[in-house]
């Protein structure tokens, strides 16, 4: 192609936990990310992100001339409010009517969930189809979490996922969907892709690629990408807590017409089933983690020795408000220096800075959405520390973007700091331990809601990294879940009862 090159980029990057019993809102998106035109790159550039993968691709190709559409994120939260999800989605679709296109990239998430549309990836894009006729080149990118709705391969020639977990190749993700779209639009290729569902969902607590069952399958699909006309193969774990049709692994394969993807398709089908029983995570206890971490320090471990709490993480689609583990921590008794973070209570943070830093407080630390997971915690302590909630990404996982929390607060109580936030934002970045005034070496244990995401920037300066199970809407055991839409079988055996 000789002349400009008519670009259409767009993003929705959301994760839906149907047992988050709070809907998601589009202030939730506004809140985080919510951009167009040049501003959209313009705030992405040099970082590890999607978005920062286009803008460099497009400072290399003065001929594509690229039209940002709608770009769009929220922290992972309940199902987004059905009205409020077919807001973004028109504006995304009416961006592509009635216009002529060469190229378009859309950054998506998978585990996209709406009140009323248990596939909205799928709608959004046969929409997009629609609007752009047979026969623009239209790519893809997910997360490895991903539902992905067998249609979806119906509107898309290009199709690709993280490769790693923790996500620190979300770059690299983009850039390959990107780079194989220019190819697409000079005609060297005519791809399509063949998507294969895998009747297993497994929880993702043992799915890191630093090693594993994950790690061995990400190997495999890269052999298997080497085979002629073959241009990625991705395998997709889906996302435990999406209790939708589309919940369940997936093989990925973006191929030429005469590639045997189908062949490819059923021998890693096979191999993520063989692998089904190295997913079953066995944790601890809140109590049996707090213990095993004492133990660890106790036996010369490096502080801080971290113990995480998947079963409220916020990127899970936690709530922020799950008891349990800062219960287990007051119930053993330590002296030892610790943190917390954190508790979700706007109206708490909102008391801590009318009353100011230094001041006397009372009051109660969680449970106050969903008691059932926890009661809440009698707190006396003071205001410790106030702040804006800003800071920038230092770590690995998203590098340079801008990150706002809302207002917090550090708590204080003797050797004890609680951390509450107006958002429900994990504390995956070595930048949140500086906005609070936290040093993590003098920090003895550092309880987190949070999960595979914090071994990125936080495994290298822990001592150790304990994970526990508790009661909260993302649990290790799947059998505490009341799935509707998600069969029995596609869960591993003991979890299915």
């Amino acid at each position: 192609m000789a002349g400009e090159v008519r670009f259409a980029v767009g993003r929705l990057w959301y994760e839906g936990n149907s047992f988050n019993p709070i809907p998601a809102r589009l202030d939730a998106f506004r809140a985080r990310e919510w951009a167009k035109g040049p501003e959209a790159l313009a705030r992405c550039a040099d970082t590890a992100t999607e978005l920062g993968a286009v803008a460099e691709f497009l400072r290399e190709r003065p001929r594509w001339r690229a039209e940002v559409l709608r770009c769009t994120s929220a922290p992972p939260g309940g199902p987004v409010l059905q009205a409020d999800l077919e807001v973004i989605c028109d504006e995304i679709v009416g961006g592509l009517a009635g216009r002529d296109w060469d190229a378009v990239y859309l950054s998506l998430h998978g585990a996209l969930i709406g009140t009323g549309d248990l596939a909205p990836d799928r709608t959004l894009l046969a929409r997009m189809r629609a609007a752009l006729g047979p026969d623009v080149p239209l790519a893809v990118s997910f997360d490895m979490h991903g539902c992905l709705a067998p249609g979806i391969a119906d509107s898309v020639q290009i199709l690709t996922g993280y490769r790693t977990y923790p996500h620190v190749d979300m770059f690299a993700t983009a850039m390959r969907a990107l780079m194989l779209l220019e190819r697409a639009v000079a005609g060297e290729i005519r791809p399509r892709v063949t998507l294969a569902p895998v009747p297993m969902l497994p929880a993702s607590h043992l799915m890191r690629t630093d090693a594993g069952p994950m790690a061995e399958l990400v190997a495999l699909a890269a052999e298997e990408e080497r085979a002629p006309g073959i241009h990625d193969v991705t395998v997709f774990g889906g996302f435990a807590y999406a209790d939708t049709p589309n919940a369940h692994a997936t093989v990925a394969i973006c191929h030429e017409a005469g590639a045997d993807a189908g062949a490819i398709a059923r021998r890693l089908a096979d191999a993520v089933l063989a692998r089904r029983e190295r997913f079953r995570p066995d944790l601890p206890d809140a109590a049996g983690g707090i213990g095993a971490a004492l133990r660890a320090i106790a036996a010369g471990a490096r502080w801080p020795v971290a113990v995480v709490e998947p079963a409220d993480n916020p990127l899970s689609g936690g709530i922020g408000d799950t008891t349990a583990l800062l219960r287990a921590w007051l119930d053993a008794g330590s002296a030892l220096p610790a943190v917390f973070c954190f508790f979700h209570d706007p109206a708490l943070v909102a008391r801590a800075h009318a009353a100011g830093e230094g001041a006397a407080i009372d009051c109660m630390l969680g449970g106050r959405v969903a008691p059932e997971f926890g009661p809440p915690i009698p707190f006396r302590g003071r205001v410790a520390r106030l702040t804006a909630g800003r800071f920038v990404n230092t770590g690995p996982m998203e590098r340079g973007m801008a990150v706002d929390l809302g207002r917090t607060a550090v708590l204080e109580d003797g050797p004890l700091k609680v951390v509450i936030a107006e958002t429900c934002q994990s504390a995956n970045d070595p930048g949140w331990c500086d906005l609070h005034g936290i040093d993590p070496a003098s920090v003895a244990v550092f309880m987190a809601k949070a999960k595979n995401h914090f071994h990125a920037a936080f495994g290298p300066l822990c001592g150790a990294i304990v994970a526990v199970d508790t009661p909260g809407p993302a649990p290790a055991d799947l059998r505490r879940l009341d799935y509707v839409h998600v069969p029995r079988s596609f869960l591993l055996p003991d979890d299915a009862g």
